[in-house]
């Protein structure tokens, strides 16, 4: 079945989103079952995976047994492209290093989605401006910025991949919740942070929800965020889980549940335009 008016949407690459959340409540699912969706409707995906726990490409249907290296390892190349030298920290570099020929070189694709695997900064001062973290950062800006496909980013529970210009571009962030006090507290920590750096529009989606009910309960208590939709719970999404294949090849129940959100988010998305341009 097609999508309906948000394919248009997409085609022009206006679609940037950022998924964030606790660990474990199922935010690769979703942006794998996402990304899968719309590569299906002719479009031109890139999946980013900004989780240092790194599960994207395995849950988008790569085989586990195909070589990734984060690009976050590739040290010669960043020392290259921010021309770092090797004197370790204290030296000079660039901060906006050439990446535009990254993501295709670098990317594994699998059902038309390009997987990209940023990694993380393993050494000391990884929170700080140091050549990998401006190279990741510069990618993200261009892949956001830049690029006409559309881009979902799959986060750690937080922001700290995101720059100013990335902000900038994001059409929103979602946030992936489940039943659960410490998931709900985790949301509201994201939406605060967003709000820090300027991200205005911040929505949700419950996951593993094992009725209507449940997930209204849940709704409530988030404080009047947006919620886009629930994902069910479902046996077929968790043996596809333990067996590493992709969630979108295994159950139509997490594809149906994807299906109504993306439509309900770009509902979202056009009504805040609409809004915006009659404001």
């Amino acid at each position: 079945m097609p999508l309906g008016k948000g394919k248009n949407l997409c085609t022009r690459g206006k679609l940037k989103i950022a998924v964030s959340g606790k660990g474990g409540v199922g935010k690769t699912t979703f942006c794998a079952v996402l990304a899968r969706l719309l590569s299906s409707q002719g479009m031109h995906v890139f999946a980013i995976d900004a989780d240092p726990d790194a599960n994207l490409a395995s849950a988008v249907g790569i085989p586990q047994s195909t070589k990734i290296v984060p690009l976050a390892q590739m040290r010669e190349l960043i020392r290259e492209r921010t021309e770092a030298g090797e004197g370790g920290y204290g030296v000079f570099f660039k901060l906006n290093p050439t990446v535009s020929d990254i993501p295709n070189k670098f990317c594994v694709e699998h059902g038309g989605v390009k997987v990209l695997v940023l990694g993380a900064v393993q050494i000391g001062g990884g929170g700080c401006a140091c050549p990998e973290n401006v190279f990741l950062k510069a990618l993200l800006n261009h892949l956001v910025l830049q690029r006409d496909e559309v881009v979902i980013v799959d986060m750690e529970a937080g922001i700290e991949h995101l720059g100013r210009a990335t902000v900038m571009g994001i059409d929103t962030l979602v946030v992936v919740v489940e039943p659960g006090r410490h998931s709900l507290e985790t949301a509201r920590r994201i939406e605060s942070l967003a709000a820090q750096v300027g991200i205005k529009r911040v929505m949700v989606v419950v996951n593993k929800v094992r009725s209507e009910e449940q997930g209204k309960q849940v709704a409530e208590h988030l404080n009047g965020l947006n919620v886009l939709g629930f994902m069910h719970y479902d046996d077929d999404t968790l043996k596809s889980d333990l067996e590493g294949t992709s969630p979108f090849d295994a159950s139509e129940s997490a594809v149906h549940d994807v299906r109504a959100i993306y439509e309900n988010l770009v509902t979202s998305l056009h009504e805040a335009g609409e809004e915006k341009q009659h404001g």
